[in-house]
């Protein structure tokens, strides 16, 4: 049997509405600026037992400082910020990482999620640097799962079949843009959907009928124990809750929540 967990990248409205019909969120806060431990703690007490966090990882372990993004964080890491992003595995990258880490225990989130840039290298420095990353956060991990959502040319590589499997990390993928290349040991399917349309993203999409018609068939036909579907798109709410209505239908072998 397997079972899929519908909700939204960040809260789209009000904590206490979106638990009601929601079982799991990927915040994303996590991302731009590290919360408290406290933060987490307060978080993970006010939400339902039951109900589900994934975090998506801190930006500086993925993003280098020239990025944009970094320009909304209040408080820069410390160190040499040339070693940041790009899953470097420098002493820098991983303490961050370990930060992430203790804030993703607070909340029992099991999945952490890695964003690397479109901007992120191909070439063979990064593939061994990203190898040595993985390798290196081993000793860090107890239950958690990582999943990493790749963009730009480092996608076509064909060393990262290799390395996802080698480190069992779910590969994070939009669905409706191709298949995931590995799933992980324990069979995760993780999708982001950032609306269809040219290019990796399209925020401002509105998903149709059809088109959750087309998500529920894909998750119908994959194979996988758990699936997280996330929208990422301004039409986030309204487009998940479309989504639950429609795939509740399917009854085929699927617990839908």
């Amino acid at each position: 049997m397997k079972t899929v967990y519908t909700g939204c990248c960040g809260f789209p409205t009000a904590r206490n509405k979106y638990y009601r019909v929601f079982s799991v969120v990927e915040l994303q806060n996590t991302f731009y600026e590290l919360p408290s431990i406290d933060w987490a703690r307060n978080l993970r007490e006010e939400a339902p037992r039951e109900f589900r966090f994934t975090v998506k990882a801190w930006q500086v372990i993925t993003h280098p400082h020239s990025s944009p993004t970094w320009k909304k964080m209040k408080k820069k890491p410390g160190g040499n910020l040339e070693n940041y992003g790009y899953l470097k595995p420098t002493r820098e990258n991983i303490d961050a990482f370990e930060k992430t880490l203790e804030v993703a225990r607070v909340l029992n989130a099991e999945i952490i999620v890695l964003q690397t840039p479109s901007s992120m290298p191909s070439d063979q420095e990064a593939i061994r640097n990203i190898d040595v990353f993985f390798e290196s956060i081993k000793s860090y991990l107890k239950n958690e799962i990582i999943g990493w959502e790749v963009r730009g040319p480092l996608l076509s590589n064909s060393e990262l079949p290799r390395i996802l499997e080698k480190h069992d990390v779910v590969h994070v993928i939009d669905v409706f843009k191709g298949r995931p290349l590995y799933k992980s040991s324990m069979q995760i399917l993780y999708t982001r959907l950032h609306g269809k349309g040219p290019g990796e993203v399209n925020y401002s999409y509105n998903y149709t009928d059809q088109d959750l018609e087309e998500l529920s068939g894909i998750l119908l036909s994959e194979d996988y124990s758990i699936a997280f579907v996330l929208f990422n798109n301004v039409k986030m709410l309204e487009n998940a809750l479309r989504f639950k209505e429609i795939a509740s239908k399917k009854q085929e072998s699927i617990i839908w929540l």
